[in-house]
């Protein structure tokens, strides 16, 4: 088995964004340029959102400005609307991502809106996203359980993923967004979603809460998926989901995909010494 797996870094926007501390610019770029020397083809760097609701990402602008880019790496920022694309094609990203959740209340906790009214929100993003060029990709939280909801349907994971697809999205990734998922949950979700849209479309974005991220990585990759979202050192959850504290590890998670026989092109040795850095900048 030889088939290329690719990890996607999310540690610096996902990761970070809800820290308590306050980590310092200088501390942001250099995680960056590390992240950078570890064969990752794809980091999230930061995520123009309001300061108000995101402090720890208010100098993202001067991140995506400092960080040393190489060639054949993408830097990516998240944007919740027209006014962030324009700042990050004001710092040159290479690409964008859109968000949205399955739950209604979740949605509404989370951005102050339905559904519905979030995905509407992105139309003018994705127009101008096409106009330039820009790749967008598309998050979908609580793709099986909601810390307020419960369980969710498929249908309705499918029918925000059918519409993200209508507007230009060239990926998914699905996340789990509380840790609840397990490889029965997910597979019932997969039936629903592959029915109509391809595998390859879709990436695993795990939290790891329950150390259960393995298992659906593993059932996950069975069923198709090439693609999952990792976090150096294991950094970050959501701020408005309870409990939802860790992201699966990129150092667990490459270590996992490559003792299935996958390849990712990762280094082991740049990843631990990224990692090493990481728990330092959050070492309370």
């Amino acid at each position: 088995m030889s088939d290329f797996i690719e990890i996607f870094e999310v540690g610096p926007r996902d990761g970070l964004q809800s820290e308590s501390k306050i980590i310092d610019t200088k501390s942001k770029i250099t995680l960056v340029d590390l992240l950078s020397d570890c064969g990752l083809q794809k980091i999230e760097v930061s995520s123009f959102v309001s300061p108000k609701w995101v402090p720890q990402l208010a100098d993202a602008n001067i991140v995506f400005k400092k960080i040393i880019r190489k060639k054949n790496v993408k830097y990516t920022a998240l944007t919740p609307n027209l006014r962030g694309l324009n700042d990050a094609v004001l710092v040159c990203a290479d690409e964008v991502a859109i968000f949205a959740a399955a739950s209604e209340t979740f949605s509404k906790k989370n951005i102050n809106c339905s559904i519905q009214e979030s995905i509407t929100r992105f139309h003018p993003l994705m127009r101008k996203a096409k106009h330039l060029g820009i790749s967008v990709r598309g998050y979908i939280s609580c793709i099986t359980d909601c810390p307020y909801e419960g369980e969710i349907s498929p249908s309705r994971v499918l029918n925000v993923a059918k519409q993200f697809k209508e507007m230009g999205c060239y990926q998914i990734s699905l996340g789990d967004t509380i840790g609840n998922s397990t490889p029965t949950s997910l597979n019932k979700l997969y039936r629903i979603l592959f029915s109509e849209l391809p595998e390859t479309f879709f990436a695993g974005h795990f939290h790891d809460t329950k150390d259960r991220a393995l298992d659906n990585v593993e059932l996950s990759l069975e069923n198709g998926i090439k693609t999952f979202d990792s976090s150096i050192a294991g950094l970050g959850g959501c701020p408005y989901a309870p409990g939802s504290s860790g992201n699966v590890s990129t150092e667990k998670i490459f270590k996992f995909i490559e003792a299935k026989g996958y390849q990712t092109k990762l280094s082991l040795d740049k990843i631990k010494k990224a990692s090493d850095y990481a728990k330092s900048l959050v070492k309370q």
